[in-house]
């Protein structure tokens, strides 16, 4: 009997102190779960157990009460940042306990991302890659894509990386080339505004571009921001570099605006949906206008796997002589996310 008593008050201890270091959560159905909370983005959280070999994704809305001894970087839907952790202080209420020792009390539905900040640099790291290959004895056509980005999130800051390529080849045909990368820094002010640096690159044998490069500096605004879609605006000025392919043409500088706007929705099942439009009209040459479009729609695997497809548009009302005004890309591919 005193054996039993001993091996139940060590189970009872055992599973409390497990709770202690952990971090707890309920679901409005009464349900509760224990582990560690890795991240919340897109309405989406993430948690680790000692229990299975793979994360738990649970629905954002579908939680009543949280407790977290897990450190975070916590974005809200007004533009607020702070590094702390998390309790539930009533009903659909949370507090969070900041670095700075304040506590601030905020609605569930305003917390748009959390991630894991105790494991330092790696834990605010994000990336991607999904390729795609298309293969065909007509001509003996070979094509190859490939899409990635890489970026990090801090308190006040974000920067992100990308790099995509389109190599087609055929018989008797010359051969298709294009290849387009990206950088770009926020920093994150209050209300959701931010300053922003962009240096784009791109090489397109369609345009006859051996390369162009463009250098935007502006300032932009997320009308709205919660965690099932972001919407906002930004607007400022380009700097436009032209370098063509072929000796007859004249390279070209122009001095331009911008003035774009992003969607993405990220709360329709497994979906996301990302689009983009931006407009650069010329102030240094006279009538020109360009725009690019993108549209992403992105289907969710197990194990942070992928689908993809995507469209880009680049349109020029006045591109080198014997360049089409318009190309397009349609792209789709198979990739991991990290």
């Amino acid at each position: 009997m005193t054996r039993q008593i001993v091996v139940l008050l060590f189970i009872i201890f055992k599973g409390l102190n497990t709770f202690a270091q952990s971090d707890s959560i309920i679901f409005k159905n009464g349900n509760f779960m224990v582990g560690e909370v890795k991240s919340m983005d897109r309405n989406t959280l993430k948690v680790e157990t000692d229990y299975s070999n793979a994360d738990f994704t649970i629905e954002w809305d579908g939680i009543r009460e949280i407790y977290t001894k897990t450190y975070f970087l916590i974005s809200l839907s007004n533009g607020s940042r702070y590094n702390g952790n998390l309790t539930t202080s009533g009903p659909d209420t949370i507090s969070i306990l900041t670095d700075e020792g304040a506590t601030v009390e905020v609605g569930l539905h305003e917390i748009v991302i959390l991630k894991d900040i105790k494991k330092g640099f790696w834990s605010q790291l994000y990336a991607s890659i999904d390729l795609g290959y298309d293969l065909a004895k007509s001509k003996n056509l070979r094509q190859f894509s490939m899409h990635s980005n890489i970026g990090y999130m801090a308190k006040r800051w974000q920067m992100d990386a990308s790099f995509q390529t389109l190599n087609s080849k055929q018989d008797n045909v010359e051969d298709i080339k294009r290849t387009n990368g990206a950088f770009t820094y926020k920093y994150f002010l209050p209300h959701d505004w931010y300053p922003m640096v962009s240096i784009e690159f791109l090489s397109n044998t369609e345009q006859q571009l051996l390369l162009r490069t463009t250098g935007k500096l502006g300032f932009g605004k997320y009308v709205i921001h919660t965690n099932q879609l972001y919407w906002g605006f930004s607007a400022g000025a380009n700097f436009n570099n032209e370098n063509y392919s072929t000796a007859e043409l004249v390279d070209r500088k122009s001095l331009e605006g911008y003035m774009g706007t992003e969607l993405n929705l990220f709360n329709v099942g497994d979906l996301s949906l990302m689009s983009s439009l931006i407009a650069y009209p010329s102030f240094t040459e006279s009538g020109r206008w360009r725009s690019d479009f993108k549209f992403n729609v992105q289907y969710d695997l197990p194990l942070d796997f992928y689908i993809k497809a995507g469209f880009t548009l680049n349109y020029d009302n006045q591109p080198a002589d014997g360049s089409p005004r318009a190309d397009y890309v349609l792209h789709t591919g198979f990739g991991w996310k990290w």
